[in-house]
């Protein structure tokens, strides 16, 4: 394949430092970055996803931040098109493009450029799901798809119901992997790796400086001028994490503490999927310091 053909991937958990890594490595190896975050294509919703600044940026062009409206479901085909259209872009300018983030279905469904099932939304289907509980949408999904249920956010009823609403419809699991593509590109995938104890930390540290103003900082804010901006409460919980439980205690249904406490724990259990879907790839190198990440992304330029 040519040196064009190539496309790397920074992926790991929650705020293990994806980002800073991404730049850095962007900057010494003439490339841009494209998004793998599935919060972060929502125009609006920046400190709960952890959106890069234009700061932050230093310079390299990011794709894939701000492209959708958050009163509208955003889909990984969506997602597909727009990232082949930014890797076209990037690859014009002779540049190499970097995709970086910690949602895995969103990383997968580009390096092994699944076909993902065109499904049209069934909202009589739909609407008998949304009777039943979140455990009671994960355990039939669990009976239907158990490989899904390994991944998938047990607390997120919207992507449950999609997920269900796929496989009830096709008969196919989500994703259907029987139905992959030769890629299209020679991919080097890099890892973050740090110790559960590290992520804990990171965590924390990260979620005290999101709230440490009056009233939950700007976190809470953010939520507020969501709701404000036409979100109901229902579409700011079903996106899970920051945005479910900063809306739960703007609705006075937990405590500011208990937010807190809820949030420390479901992020943590989030890095936990989020390893366990990275696990499965043995194409991943995990590295523990950016000079790792240099030499990889050195030889990888060379082949």
């Amino acid at each position: 394949m040519k040196p064009s053909d190539k496309l790397i991937v920074i992926l790991g958990p929650t705020a293990s430092g994806k980002t800073q890594l991404a730049i850095k490595l962007a900057k010494k190896f003439n490339g841009e970055i494209i998004s793998a975050d599935s919060r972060q294509v929502y125009k609006g919703m920046d400190i709960g996803s952890g959106k890069v600044t234009k700061k932050e940026m230093q310079g390299i062009p990011h794709y894939l931040l701000d492209v959708a409206n958050p009163k509208n479901k955003f889909t990984v085909s969506q997602y597909q098109k727009l990232v082949q259209v930014a890797i076209k872009k990037i690859r014009k300018k002779d540049k190499i493009p970097f995709l970086v983030g910690g949602s895995g279905f969103y990383i997968q469904s580009i390096v092994d450029e699944i076909i993902i099932p065109e499904v049209k939304p069934d909202w009589k289907l739909r609407k008998e799901l949304r009777k039943k509980s979140a455990k009671e949408l994960f355990l039939m999904l669990k009976n239907l798809d158990p490989e899904r249920t390994k991944t998938i956010d047990e607390n997120n009823p919207r992507r449950l119901i999609r997920a269900l609403e796929i496989v009830i419809k096709t008969g196919a699991e989500v994703p259907a992997l029987n139905k992959l593509k030769k890629p299209a590109f020679n991919v080097l995938e890099i890892g973050i790796a740090k110790s559960k104890d590290e992520i804990k930390k990171l965590i924390n540290k990260r979620l005290l400086k999101r709230l440490n103003q009056p009233n939950g900082g700007k976190m809470v804010l953010e939520v507020k001028n969501l709701k404000t901006s036409g979100l109901s409460f229902k579409r700011l919980e079903e996106f899970g994490l920051e945005y479910r439980f900063v809306a739960q205690y703007l609705q006075n249904k937990i405590t500011y503490q208990e937010m807190v406490d809820k949030l420390k724990k479901e992020i943590e259990n989030f890095a936990k999927r989020q390893m366990t879907w990275f696990k499965r790839d043995k194409r991943v190198h995990w590295i523990k310091n950016y000079k790792e990440a240099e030499e990889l992304v050195k030889s990888f330029l060379r082949s």
